[in-house]
């Protein structure tokens, strides 16, 4: 293996560590937003391995799919914020 694989290969295991760490977050947050906040980090790490793909690959046709997850991802999360319900504490 060359060096250029094994850093693909870290990468690609921090994205691992990092999508098993955010769905911890997602299944245990004690709060709506708290859970908000890790399935955009979610979507975010989405974006990551497309373009982590993209740069194993070669094909950079994956990065208008990048770019139009950003986009969304944008638009939901402030009509989230906007909307959201405040959590009854008890």
């Amino acid at each position: 293996m060359s060096t250029f694989d094994l850093l693909w290969l870290a990468a690609g295991s921090m994205l691992i560590l990092a999508g098993i760490l955010t769905s911890i977050r997602v299944l245990g947050g004690p709060t709506t937003l708290d859970r908000l906040v890790a399935l955009d980090m979610a979507i975010a790490l989405t974006m990551c391995a497309l373009a982590l793909w993209a740069g194993i690959s070669g094909d950079s046709t994956v990065l208008s799919a990048v770019v139009a997850i950003a986009l969304v991802n944008f638009i939901g999360s402030i009509a989230v914020a906007r909307f959201r319900v405040r959590d009854d504490r008890q």
